[in-house]
């Protein structure tokens, strides 16, 4: 990518907050209220504590019937279904199902290909701010990762589920733990907008895999995760993430963010290309090689989505110089719709 110069990157879980009045840049109130009446549902069968809308595998006694099953010596007999019993002159007893809380982990990447972006900061925050609260002019992958992490967190606390944050490049860079707080959405960007104000994490590169063991080791019950990335890793390592989430019986969603110079490929003259994770710089002819960029770039988004999608994964590329709210909508839409045909069940 085109020499961007330094690019400043965190280095602490205990990452600043931004003010809040700059938390309202990444969740725009037209975001708002597109996102508002769409539910973020896990396809697995999840396991929670407090009252939500996804069914708990645990079946017990409560509200939602669920199934008979033969009476066995000892049962409580409160539970007997005696309409079965007149019809059948058999003891069957009543199981319910509860409805539990869903957990979502956000997972994003704040390695140092995220600080790309060529998009004007003024343009893509809708509210015409000139710079983004480091100072950039430009709306990064990083960007728009905090307002799509920002986006899922307050789908999630609408619908009364929990949310928690990793922040993550070569390891775990700050964690926000998982709460149901209405206002946590709002600690997600503050967070992350530490994160990027921290220059002490220029130049990080990404271990999915380190930073996933580091998050599973904090999870004991089954979760949805959000990873956002660009995912610029190689896919023998990302399948290896994967299976440590599909053998932990997790659900995910992930996001792959691309800002719009680096899916079209557009510069015409002879510059230096840095890479922004220690790799150094080259200087080349755009137009020489772009026919080979795209063809490689294709082909990676390509091997990406088989990976994910293998593991029954959800995968979403999203586009920088794109709105957030009509596509992460729609996407959302399409899933629960999925869903609630029963295809995952």
């Amino acid at each position: 990518m085109p020499d961007l110069g330094p690019q400043p990157r965190p280095d602490s879980r205990s990452a600043p907050h931004l003010p809040e009045g700059d938390v309202a840049l990444y969740l725009h109130p037209q975001t708002l209220a597109r996102l508002g009446s769409f539910e973020l549902r896990a396809k697995m069968i999840v396991e929670g504590l407090s009252s939500g809308t996804h069914r708990s595998p645990f079946q017990g006694f409560s509200v939602e019937f669920a199934q008979h099953r033969p009476y066995v010596s000892g049962d409580d007999l409160r539970h007997l279904d005696w309409k079965v019993y007149g019809r059948s002159d058999k003891l069957h007893l009543k199981q319910y199902q509860q409805e539990t809380t869903l957990d979502l982990i956000v997972m994003v990447d704040c390695s140092g290909s995220m600080n790309f972006g060529t998009r004007a900061f003024a343009e893509a925050s809708g509210i015409g701010r000139a710079t983004g609260p480091g100072g950039s002019e430009t709306w990064t992958k990083f960007d728009h990762a905090t307002a799509l992490a920002a986006a899922l967190s307050y789908i999630t606390l609408r619908q009364q589920d929990r949310v928690g944050l990793t922040a993550y490049a070569d390891d775990v860079r700050a964690i926000i733990k998982r709460a149901g707080a209405h206002n946590t959405w709002r600690q997600v960007v503050g967070v992350l907008g530490g994160v990027a104000a921290d220059p002490a994490n220029s130049g990080r590169h990404t271990n999915l895999a380190r930073a996933i063991d580091q998050t599973l080791g904090q999870v004991h019950n089954r979760c949805l995760i959000a990873i956002v990335s660009d995912f610029f890793s190689d896919l023998t390592e990302l399948r290896a993430a994967m299976a440590r989430i599909k053998h932990a019986r997790h659900d995910l969603i992930a996001f792959q963010v691309l800002d719009g110079a680096e899916l079209s490929f557009p510069f015409q003259d002879a510059a230096p290309f840095e890479g922004l994770e220690g790799e150094g710089k080259l200087r080349i002819d755009p137009r020489a090689i772009r026919a080979g960029y795209l063809k490689a770039l294709r082909e990676h988004i390509s091997g990406v989505e088989r990976t994910l999608r293998g593991f029954g994964f959800d995968h979403q590329l999203v586009s920088t110089h794109d709105w957030l709210g009509p596509p992460l909508a729609a996407f959302v839409a399409r899933r629960t719709a999925e869903i609630r045909r029963g295809k995952y069940r």
